[in-house]
């Protein structure tokens, strides 16, 4: 099984996305075609919007943990 690409990978992948998107809205000859690229473009900032709010995610359990051992250590002691 293939493991996940480190965050900033993925959205370098996905911005590269984006930018071939606005490259096939100004080529879009009819409305199917932009609508098409905007649905696809709403899908592509919404995963770069969740890989950022899962680092965020990951941070914040990081901390959470650092306060827990904190606080374990102070009842022991």
């Amino acid at each position: 099984m293939k493991k996940h690409a480190p965050a900033e990978e993925m959205k370098q992948e996905l911005d590269n996305l984006l930018s071939k998107l606005n490259a096939m809205e100004i080529v879009a000859s009819d409305e199917f075609q932009k609508g098409s690229v905007k649905v696809l473009r709403a899908l592509v900032e919404g995963q770069i919007h969740s890989i950022n709010e899962f680092e965020h995610l990951k941070k914040a359990m990081d901390l959470l943990t650092l306060e827990i051992f904190k606080l374990q250590n102070k009842i022991k002691s």
